[in-house]
């Protein structure tokens, strides 16, 4: 359960963003992504995902190249993006939306109690932490064996991130996301790391490593 970037190359117009990068994350397992906006790590989770072409390189998933599958392929065998943005369907009810991924809501609500009382609301009368905790309820309950996801805590609480980031960890699939700094609750869990800077991978390893090597 691995899924890899291979010298990816990727442009938007003439503007490349993404040089070369070279990139494993196996699974069950969490890998982050790590860099300011314009870094390149949102584009790296759209090309595993299929949602932006490669103009070089190669996606390879459990040792296939998938670099011409398209998304909906690719969502079709396992794969599910939580992008940054616009990852609900905000005309549609809470519920509504659970529905989209499976016919039962009880996992997605046990692992966020907080969206019981909002079922009958539309998604996108939701805060920005209720709206991330619906997406990532759908890629629960999507069982998903790759699962990206573009800053997960984004306006949650506290506790609520902890809560998620204890939900990612325990899925049994291989687990990508982005954040822009290491998260304090995952530096004891040593995850694998990389660090992106102008679309170019400055740094791999361990979160311990990281850490190390920025201490004065």
């Amino acid at each position: 359960m691995t899924i890899s970037l291979r010298q990816a190359r990727v442009r938007y117009g003439p503007l490349e963003a993404l040089h070369g990068v070279t990139l494993t994350a196996p699974g069950p397992g969490m890998t982050v992504l790590l860099g300011r906006n314009g870094s390149g790590r949102s584009t790296v989770l759209r090309a595993l995902a299929g949602t932006v072409p490669l103009v070089g390189g190669t996606v390879v998933w459990d040792g296939t190249d998938i670099t011409r599958t398209p998304a909906y392929e690719r969502a079709r065998r396992g794969l599910c993006l939580v992008p940054e943005r616009q990852a609900v369907f905000g005309s549609l009810t809470v519920r509504e939306n659970l529905e989209l991924a499976a016919p039962a809501p009880a996992p997605a609500l046990a692992a966020y109690p907080q969206l019981e009382p909002l079922l009958g609301r539309r998604a996108g009368t939701l805060s920005g932490g209720e709206q991330r905790m619906l997406a990532l309820s759908r890629a629960l309950l999507a069982g998903a064996r790759v699962v990206l996801v573009d800053e997960p805590v984004q306006g949650m609480s506290r506790a609520v991130a902890a809560r998620t980031y204890e939900l990612l960890g325990s899925l049994h699939a291989c687990v990508v996301i982005a954040e822009q700094r290491l998260p304090p609750l995952l530096r004891a869990s040593a995850p694998i790391v990389y660090e992106l800077r102008r679309g170019v991978v400055v740094f791999s390893g361990e979160a311990g490593e990281l850490e190390r090597r920025r201490t004065p």
